[in-house]
């Protein structure tokens, strides 16, 4: 059995894990790390758990002794020498012309590298500045070209909520999003209200996505007919958040009706008792609402409390979900 543990080698990046067995950690710790990049400073963000060999444990890179305070110390300097590096690099991007956007520079723990992230559209030549970096800072260089989304994390800012975008404040990995999540929450379709700041569909599309599916199997299938004081209707909308359904009555008349009354003790919904004639029997007296009549000289249901009419949404056109997230190209140098 082996000790492993999980370790972010920078704030809100992916999560690495080690062989911690020769050294005894714990969350919260800061450690040094052999990584693919050399020796480099983490701060331990799991538990310790134990692991049988094998399953890749052998083959996991171990963590070299606990971060001492000059460590830390070094590790802030090298930080303070990034910003200097990152006007430099900017300067000579823009002296050889190449379509590229500087994002992040760092150092790793020992100094013997320099690594730097961009963006760009396509594959960028940059060995003349990969060069002319060399030969400034005499220390080995690598250029990492990121995707768009990596950068917004990197970057940070504002979201249309009006909060710090979820990459830069808690999330440690993207999960993939589809346009299919918007769909499912009858969420308008137009690109610029369903995208982040990177361009891609927002992160936070997935997080009520499965609620939404399970609540949605409970519901009537929209163009089911359900049975009403005021006669036979048609599912024309599903209202999950309010765990209601808006129904159209043969006279244009739309009603919305409360699943309250139809849930069983257990809270699972019974409105789909008739699976094969999709008919809904409402008891009387249940929560209707008037909400919009095609017809305006339709007198109002007698026993129903006439309610002010208000138009109903206007549906945003279809556009095509945007491509997925990749990065395009990575290129060292020596």
């Amino acid at each position: 059995m082996k000790k492993v543990v999980g370790i972010a080698l920078r704030k809100l990046g992916k999560v690495h894990y080690f062989n911690c067995t020769a050294v005894p950690v714990k969350k919260g710790d800061w450690v040094i790390v052999n990584s693919v990049r050399g020796l480099e400073l983490g701060r331990v963000v799991s538990e310790v758990r134990e692991m049988p060999d094998g399953d890749g444990v052998d083959t996991m890179r171990n963590v070299v002794s606990l971060a001492t305070p000059d460590e830390i110390e070094k590790a802030k300097t090298y930080h303070q020498k990034a910003d200097e590096a990152f006007r430099i690099c900017q300067e000579k991007i823009a002296t050889h012309k190449l379509p590229m956007k500087l994002v992040d520079v760092e150092y790793t723990l020992d100094g013997n590298k320099l690594v730097f992230y961009f963006s760009a559209e396509g594959r960028v030549d940059f060995r003349n500045l990969v060069r002319d970096l060399a030969s400034i800072f005499k220390k080995r260089i690598e250029l990492h070209q990121i995707g768009v989304r990596d950068e917004a994390k990197i970057i940070g800012g504002l979201g249309p909520c009006g909060r710090v975008t979820c990459c830069s404040s808690f999330l440690t990995e993207f999960a993939p999003v589809s346009i299919k999540m918007a769909k499912e929450q009858n969420l308008s379709l137009n690109p610029v209200k369903i995208s982040g700041t990177c361009g891609r569909l927002m992160c936070c599309l997935k997080y009520e996505y499965d609620t939404y599916c399970e609540l949605k199997r409970a519901f009537p299938q929209v163009g089911s007919q359900v049975s009403l004081p005021e006669g036979m209707a048609t599912v024309v909308e599903l209202l999950i958040p309010k765990r209601a359904i808006i129904a159209e009555l043969p006279s244009g008349v739309r009603v919305e009706l409360s699943c309250h009354d139809l849930c069983r003790q257990n809270g699972v919904c019974c409105m789909r008792r008739d699976a094969e004639s999709r008919t809904l029997e409402a008891p009387d007296g249940g929560a209707l609402a008037r909400l919009e009549s095609k017809e305006a000289a339709a007198p109002p249901a007698p026993a129903a409390e006439e309610q002010p009419a208000t138009p109903a949404a206007e549906e945003q056109p279809a556009a095509p979900a945007p491509g997925p997230d990749a990065e395009v190209g990575s290129g060292e140098a020596t």
